[in-house]
Formats: C-alpha cells, sequence, structure tokens
C-alpha cells in the first residue's frame, strides 16, 4: 500500500456530537484530544512523516465566547500531549492576535522536537490562509515567494481526511493542498476509530496521483 508522506486532519463534527449526546455545544471539543493522540501514534507506526492539525481558524473566533474559549484550552492540551510524543513540533498562527493562546507560544517560535522527533507535526491555531499568504499577496517583488509565506517550513499535503461530513477544505493551507487528494468521513471527530485512518489510506492508495503530469 502506498503510504503519503503528509496527511492534513480536519477534525470537524465536534459541537454536532455534543448535542447529539445531550451536551451543550462547548464540551465536545474536550472530546477531540483521545483521537488526536490516537491519530498520532498510529500514523508513526505506519510511517506516516509529516501531520497537520487544524485546530481553529481565525473565523472560529467568531463563535460565542464560550466556545472560543473552550477550543482554545483544547488546542494547548492537544499541543501539550503531542509534545511528550516523539515530534518535530510546530504551532502555527497568527501569534499577534489576543485569540493566540498565550501558553502555545513557545511552541510558535520554531520547529521543536521532542522525545526522539522524526514525526513532523504542524498544528495550526489562529490560521487563516488570508494572514498566511498576506505578504506574499501584497508584494510585488514575487523573485522569492517562500520567503514571504508563513507556513513555508510545511511541506505539500498529499492526503487531507475531514470528519464530520462536511465537504469543504475549510481554508485549509491553501498552498500545500493544492494537488490533495481529499477523503470524506461522516463520523464526528469525538467518534475517531482506527479504522477511519486505515480506510482513507487504502483509498488514497488506489488514487492515480500525477501532480499533474
Amino acid at each position: 500500500m502506498r503510504i503519503p508522506n503528509h496527511i492534513g486532519i480536519i477534525p470537524d463534527g465536534n459541537r454536532r456530537w455534543a448535542v447529539e449526546h445531550g451536551m451543550t455545544k462547548e464540551k465536545g471539543y474536550d472530546k477531540g484530544l483521545d483521537p488526536g493522540l490516537q491519530l498520532f501514534k498510529l500514523s508513526e507506526q505506519i510511517g506516516i512523516k509529516e501531520i497537520t492539525y487544524y485546530g481553529f481558524t481565525v473565523d472560529n473566533t467568531k463563535r460565542p465566547k464560550i466556545q472560543r474559549l473552550a477550543f482554545s484550552k483544547a488546542c494547548v492540551d492537544a499541543v501539550k500531549l503531542l509534545s511528550k510524543e516523539n515530534a518535530d513540533l510546530l504551532v502555527l498562527g497568527n501569534t499577534e492576535s489576543e485569540m493566540f493562546p498565550k501558553e502555545l507560544l513557545p511552541f510558535a517560535l520554531k520547529r521543536q522536537r521532542f522525545g526522539k522527533g522524526g514525526t513532523k507535526v504542524n498544528f495550526l491555531v489562529n490560521y487563516g490562509w488570508q494572514w498566511d499568504l498576506k505578504a506574499y499577496l501584497l508584494t510585488e517583488d514575487k523573485t522569492n515567494p517562500l520567503k514571504l509565506i508563513k507556513s513555508r517550513d510545511i511541506s505539500r499535503v498529499d492526503l487531507i481526511i475531514r470528519w464530520g461530513g462536511r465537504r469543504r477544505l475549510s481554508g485549509f493551507l491553501p498552498l500545500q493542498s493544492v494537488y490533495s487528494d481529499f477523503y470524506i468521513i461522516d463520523d464526528y471527530w469525538p467518534d475517531f476509530k482506527p479504522q477511519h485512518l486505515y480506510d482513507a489510506l487504502e483509498w488514497y492508495s488506489k488514487q492515480d496521483i500525477t501532480l499533474g503530469g
């Protein structure tokens, strides 16, 4: 089976999961922590070299304050969990905004190695595609475009997996996802099962990957 080098994870459906289980919407975010850690460990075993998790976007911060605080805390907790694994970890997002969790600032300065390292992990927090590409879009000098892109340390994404049934990218790394294959899982993210990842990888291995060639 052909294994992608880099997978993108859009962990959607936390709020809908909470409502279906008789909880208020903000209670769903904490339920995504264990799935994220499970997926990391499975990917490490399989040999996937890089993972990008979509934490929350600039647009997500428009949600009610109680939800914003809950998903911010979940992202902080998730990064702390991943920092206990063998990971080369980078948090990427608009650190100049008050919406960026201050606890994650040390992780956003540069990529850091935890444990033995090995798996590159990118965690998008308070991320927006306009913020990512703004300097590139505004300058007339395009001689060295990578220097102008905030996500320049993140490689091209081979496979994006989205939970929750929605069929959209929601601004996920537009530069790196230009040739990504896109796999949808109808189950909500808190209902993650290892089989979800196995099915996505099996599907990916059957795709005709030409990169436009």
